[in-house]
């Protein structure tokens, strides 16, 4: 494992989350394509807990206390339970920087990690090594995410023109 790479990847796809949620107007943060799609900021409120309670919380346990029960999450309730559309943008993106930050340097204060430290679950093994591995992956799947809602929400706001001419999506 590339821990530098990946330290390096986390903190520009932190950057690139922060600059595709920018920019937008307050109607267009809390816009969704339909009714169980999530909205911009959404996405971001879902990052700020999926970076403090879910990859760095569950990194750390991996590595550190394997054998001690896993702590729980629950990252689909959670965009109802803690009103996720409701919140501040303004807040939650800074929130979400700097969540980010203390992850990247708790992840530089690492010292010979054990990527192959593992807890057991019922499925199988999950590694130390693939929890991070994950956590960048994570931010992928949610920068294409992004892409896609500024996407549909350029069309919308668009109507009635169309936005066909800029090529297939």
């Amino acid at each position: 494992m590339d821990l530098t790479y990946m330290i390096t990847q986390l903190n520009v796809q932190g950057q690139a989350c922060v600059s595709l949620a920018g920019g937008l107007t307050d109607e267009a943060v809390h816009w969704k394509p339909s009714p169980t799609s999530w909205s911009v900021l959404e996405v971001i409120n879902h990052l700020v807990d999926e970076e403090i309670y879910d990859f760095r919380t569950h990194l750390v346990h991996i590595l550190n206390t394997p054998n001690h029960p896993w702590p729980e999450i629950d990252p689909q309730g959670w965009v109802t339970q803690k009103g996720y559309n409701q919140q501040n943008f303004e807040k939650t993106l800074m929130v979400f920087n700097d969540e980010r930050k203390t992850s990247i340097a708790m992840l530089n204060k690492l010292s010979e990690p054990n990527w192959d430290a593992y807890v057991e679950f019922p499925w199988g093994k999950l590694t130390a090594g693939d929890m991070l591995a994950s956590w960048v992956a994570h931010d992928l799947l949610h920068l294409r995410q992004l892409i896609e809602l500024r996407y549909q929400s350029t069309a919308h706001v668009s109507q009635p023109y169309a936005i066909e001419y800029a090529g297939q999506w």
